[in-house]
Order: C-alpha cells, then sequence, then structure tokens
C-alpha cells in the first residue's frame, strides 16, 4: 500500500487530493489515478475524492489545474530568486538576464521536481484522447505561453510569438530527454543550460542575443 501525503499546515483539502493524484500518477501511470487509491494516498476517507471531483473527467481536470500551479511556483520569473538571488554582477535585464532566469529555472524543475514532469507528460497523453480534457489542458497552458511571448518582446525579439516556440519546443526537448528519454542519468548544470539559451536566442535575437 502505498503511504499517505503528509499534509503540510494550511493546505486545503482540495491541494491535499490533487497533490495525492499527481504522486499516484508520478509512481503508478494514469491506470493508478483512481478516486480510492487518491484517497487512500491522501490518508482521507473513503469517498472524499469523489465528493470533491465527482467524475474522472473532474478529477483530470482538477490535477491539471494543480500541476499548472505547481510548475508556476518553478518557472515563473516572478518566483525567481533575482535579482537579489543572483550572483554578483549578473544582468538585471535584456537577453542576458532572460538566459539567467530560464537557466535558472529549467535546472531547478530537472533536478528538484521531476516528478512534475512526469504527470505532465501522463496528462498530456491522456489529452490526446479526451477531447473535453484537450480543451481544458491546453487553455492551462496558455498562462505559460504568453509570459514567454512578452519576455521574448522584452528581449529584442522581432518575432516574440514564433521565437517563443522556438524557445519553448528546445526547452520541452530538453525536459522530456533528461526526465523520460536517453539523457536521464544526464541533467545537464546550471551552466550548461545558460550556454544552451545564449546559444539558442543568440540565434533568434541576432546581436541583441549576445
Amino acid at each position: 500500500m502505498a503511504t499517505s501525503t503528509t499534509r503540510a499546515p494550511g493546505t486545503s483539502r482540495a491541494d491535499l487530493i490533487t497533490d495525492a493524484a499527481l504522486a499516484l500518477l508520478a509512481e503508478r501511470g494514469m491506470r493508478g489515478l483512481t478516486h480510492r487509491a487518491v484517497d487512500e494516498r491522501a490518508g482521507l476517507p473513503q469517498g472524499s475524492t469523489s465528493n470533491y471531483a465527482r467524475t474522472r473527467q473532474a478529477l483530470l481536470e482538477a490535477t491539471v489545474r494543480r500541476l499548472a500551479e505547481r510548475e508556476a511556483k518553478v518557472l515563473a520569473p516572478g518566483e525567481l530568486p533575482m535579482p537579489d538571488g543572483r550572483v554578483q554582477g549578473e544582468p538585471t535585464e535584456g537577453p542576458d538576464a532572460l538566459v539567467a532566469g530560464l537557466a535558472l529555472a529549467l535546472h531547478r524543475y530537472l533536478t528538484r521536481h521531476p516528478e512534475l514532469l512526469i504527470c505532465r507528460y501522463e496528462l498530456a497523453l491522456e489529452a490526446t484522447r479526451r477531447p473535453e480534457l484537450r480543451e481544458f489542458f491546453d487553455a492551462t497552458g496558455r498562462q505559460f505561453r504568453e509570459p514567454l511571448v512578452a519576455l521574448m518582446t522584452a528581449a529584442g525579439s522581432p518575432e516574440p510569438e514564433r521565437h517563443a516556440l522556438s524557445l519553448v519546443a528546445w526547452c520541452e526537448g530538453l525536459m522530456f530527454s533528461c526526465a523520460a528519454g536517453s539523457y536521464h542519468r544526464s541533467v545537464p548544470t546550471a551552466a550548461e543550460l545558460r550556454t544552451g539559451f545564449t546559444e539558442l536566442l543568440r540565434g533568434m535575437l541576432g546581436p541583441r542575443g549576445q
């Protein structure tokens, strides 16, 4: 039997349920995500998850929403320890600052929260089979895409929408390779990620990306 999810002080029952659902997805995959299993993992009475999300679709949507909330804490620029937390001498604006922020966020995700990546892939695949979940999954994902377009605009991109897509594609490929692909034992260092982002942005922005 799986151990129950520890409830941190101030955690709502909804968060406890959806955190348990994410833990099950990471450990057992989509087949292991059931209302009963979530109750057991969360340490709640049987029927608690059904009262919160009566259908599987509702449970999946709630899980996608919680995943987005937890990813935002890792990836959102406002959550990064900058500029106060950056190494002395690092830039505070422009392409170099964008590189520093992106490298820090991606390295933190890959090294501290790989289970969230597994959950994202499980849910993304399920969304390809459930049109109603696909729409919800895509709408949730826009909260990451739109700020990235704004960041590319601020960095001087002449085509921020297209460049944001290229940046996302590069990041997604790297994350999959390190979380579930052949590079899962070779996660890049923060310095290596900075080099990669610098090369990518230089190619898109020209002299402004250097």
